[in-house]
């Protein structure tokens, strides 16, 4: 009797164990396959379970679609270096002679750094007085103020330049070599000549977007496009407000896989393929590489094409699911586009959970017969 007793307890003991393993639950890394198909519309859920397919890698390819409204492509470049209300100018006056009318004692030269051109469109020059200068270029003006002071000291030289002020400028705020105003020139009267000269960008330029903003108006542009695409080089206007910022999208990446994370997008575009690739690939230990799922709130224009309805309004939520084990899988994830806001998730293999309940029943009935000899030593 004593040894049928102590076999029923041994049993009982692994039957109570495995009874609580199976109610408890065993530590995983998130829902399984079945879960996640059984959280779908079909099957009274909430979600649309797709498989990924090529027609499907077509209509989800979508991505922000960045470029300039025709106002801004359609504004041409501005003529000759028109000076007008508002400018600043700075001038630098030579004189060829040791005691001039305007250079200090042992200098030969005169810097008027800051001249504001007045609402009329006029500047004053010592000894040359009030001389309207809207309306000509520096060159022209150059040529003006040179006329007035011959007059009055042999052979001035005249250099007109303009610097920042509340005329033609724009300014430039963010990811930029200098931020500050800077007058529109000669040399920077188009987009990509005004960042090189603000110092060039200081971000990675694979996701820098510009966005200029003229007026009641804005526009944004990837910044390679403005050399992949001229159009986008666009001609500046007075007062353009310009932003260099970093592309802020993301995605995050879950479960069996090398990392977990959210990541923030290094290039304008990324496929299921390239996000997996970058936690580490999958864990060859955990990952089942039929259970890819990507998780999206997905508009309804693209549910209704990827469900193949008419129906559906609103965004829609839509699990879509990648098996890299079949014959075109990993072409189908290296197609598949990944999108601002996806949620990446891998399902741990079936023998996983096998195995952590094997593991979880023989340790626990070690860890029980470990207490029952104890027991009875202690008998």
């Amino acid at each position: 009797m004593s040894i049928l007793s102590k076999k029923g307890a041994r049993i009982a003991s692994f039957i109570l164990i495995a009874a609580i393993v199976a109610s408890c639950g065993l530590p995983r890394t998130g829902p399984g396959k079945r879960e996640i198909f059984a959280g779908s519309v079909q099957k009274q859920g909430d979600a649309f379970v797709v498989e990924v397919n090529s027609r499907v890698t077509r209509a989800t390819a979508v991505q922000p679609v960045l470029g300039f409204s025709d106002g801004f492509l359609n504004a041409g470049v501005l003529g000759s270096d028109v000076i007008n209300p508002g400018d600043t100018l700075g001038l630098l006056i030579y004189e060829n002679v040791d005691d001039g009318l305007l250079a200090a004692e042992g200098a030969n030269a005169t810097p008027l750094d800051e001249v504001q051109v007045d609402g009329n469109g006029f500047i004053f020059v010592p000894y040359a007085g009030r001389i309207k200068a809207s309306g000509n270029t520096p060159e022209a003006l150059r040529r003006v103020i040179t006329n007035k002071l011959n007059t009055q000291t042999p052979d001035p030289q005249v250099i007109v330049r303009r610097v920042a002020g509340d005329g033609s400028t724009v300014s430039l705020v963010g990811g930029v070599g200098a931020q500050g105003i800077y007058a529109i020139e000669r040399p920077t009267r188009t987009l990509s000549t005004m960042i090189a000269g603000a110092g060039g960008i200081s971000i990675p330029p694979e996701v820098a977007q510009i966005s200029v903003i003229r007026g009641g108006h804005t526009s944004r542009v990837w910044f390679e496009d403005l050399y992949s695409n001229p159009k986008f080089d666009i001609a500046l206007r007075g007062g353009d407000r310009i932003l260099v910022e970093q592309d802020t999208r993301a995605f995050t990446v879950l479960g069996a896989t090398g990392a977990q994370s959210r990541l923030e997008f290094t290039t304008q575009t990324i496929s299921a393929i390239e996000a997996i690739a970058q936690v580490g690939g999958l864990n060859s230990n955990l990952a089942d590489p039929t259970g890819v799922f990507v998780f999206r709130n997905e508009p309804d224009e693209i549910a209704n094409s990827v469900l193949n309805r008419k129906d559906l309004q609103g965004d829609q939520r839509v699990v879509y699911v990648l098996d890299l084990t079949a014959p075109t899988g990993v072409f189908e994830a290296r197609d598949f586009v990944i999108r601002d806001g996806d949620t990446m998730y891998v399902t741990e293999a079936p023998f996983v959970t096998w195995n952590k309940t094997i593991s979880a029943l023989t340790g626990s009935l070690a860890s029980a017969n470990a207490l029952a000899t104890a027991a009875e030593g202690g008998n």
